[in-house]
């Protein structure tokens, strides 16, 4: 079992910058990928970017590629996305997610832990 919590969300004008933070507890953290997805008001819940377990290979979203940058210290058990340039589409609630396999997947079926997700919100 792995529980994960999201924190950072917020209110920030377009073009700022927000830094959200995946805490884990449980499972051996380093033995899992973790991914960050959002889900927008009537959309799908969509894949924004995944570390894998050891934090050496990483991957994107086009939408989000150049502008969020996904990291991980696994000493401190905690997934961090640094998300700058913000626009108003990036409004969504966030969420991570921890896999049991330490290699990236990017589809969310593959993914059985879930935070409870933060908010962010870009104003124009």
């Amino acid at each position: 079992q792995v529980q994960l919590v999201e924190s950072g969300g917020g209110l920030v004008q377009a073009g700022g910058s927000l830094r959200l933070s995946c805490a884990a507890s449980g499972r051996t953290f380093s033995n899992c990928a973790v991914g960050w997805f959002r889900q927008a008001p009537g959309k799908e819940r969509e894949f924004v970017a995944a570390i894998g377990g050891s934090g050496r290979s990483t991957y994107y979203a086009d939408s989000v590629k150049g502008r969020f940058t996904i990291s991980r210290d696994n000493a401190k058990n905690t997934v961090y996305l640094q998300m700058n340039s913000l626009k108003p589409e990036d409004t969504a609630v966030y969420y991570c997610a921890a896999d049991t396999v330490a290699t990236i997947r990017i589809w969310r079926e593959s993914y059985d832990y879930w935070g409870q997700g933060t908010q962010v919100t870009v104003s124009s």
